[in-house]
Parts: C-alpha cells; structure tokens; sequence
C-alpha cells in the first residue's frame, strides 16, 4: 500500500474520530487489532459500544466508500468486535456496527455516517 493511501485512511480515520466526538460519542479504542482483524475506531454511544470501519476515498468514481465494506469485511470485523468484548468481560452490554465514509478532495472532508450498517453480519 502506498504511503500516500495510509496517510489518506489515517486522516479520514482522525477526521470521523472528531466527527463522533462532535456527535457526542466516546471514542473507547483506536485501530483494536488482534488474530481475527482490526477495527478502526471503537467508541461509546450512551450505554452501547459501537465498532465503526472508516473508508477514506478521493472519489466515489467506483462507487461510496461503503460500498467497499463486503460481506466478508463484515463477517470479520464482527468477530474481531467478540474477541475485543471478550477481552474485556463485556458479554451483557449492547453493541452494533457502523460504517463511516469519508470522501476527501484534498481540502475538504465530506462524513456519511451509517447506523446500525450490517446488524445481521454474525448471523450470516
């Protein structure tokens, strides 16, 4: 990967932290990683934990950010979140799976924010 794509994701990833902030979340964890994978932010909305993938493009000429969040992203993004729930004993407390986008032009930062993106992913 290009040193120039890390630096993109890594201000998009700052930029959709401060929009939580912003939005009154807590931002609980950064880039959690473990066997399973990792997750971009981890953050606290009131009583729920929230584990948020962040996608950073220039464009959306191959479609929204989102978009490059697949079935198998999800599947393993959902078991990276067990593995940090079960880290931290947190079996009984709420959870869900957000996906930020993050469109840049160099000068501007535009944020979607995507509740609730994939609740079925685990089950799949």
């Amino acid at each position: 990967m290009s040193r120039q794509r890390i630096d993109l994701g890594q201000a998009g990833e700052k930029a959709a932290a401060a929009y939580l902030t912003e939005k009154g979340y807590r931002i609980i964890a950064r880039n959690f990683s473990c066997k399973t994978g990792e997750i971009d932010i981890i953050a606290g909305d009131q009583e729920t934990y929230v584990f948020i993938e962040v996608k950073t493009r220039q464009s959306s000429r191959f479609g929204a950010p989102a978009e490059a969040v697949t079935r198998q992203k999800q599947k393993q993004i959902s078991r990276t979140a067990l593995a940090f729930m079960s880290l931290h004993n947190l079996a009984d407390v709420p959870a869900r799976f957000d996906v930020i986008s993050v469109l840049s032009d160099g000068s501007e930062m535009k944020i979607s924010h995507i509740v609730s993106a994939f609740d079925d992913a685990a089950g799949s």
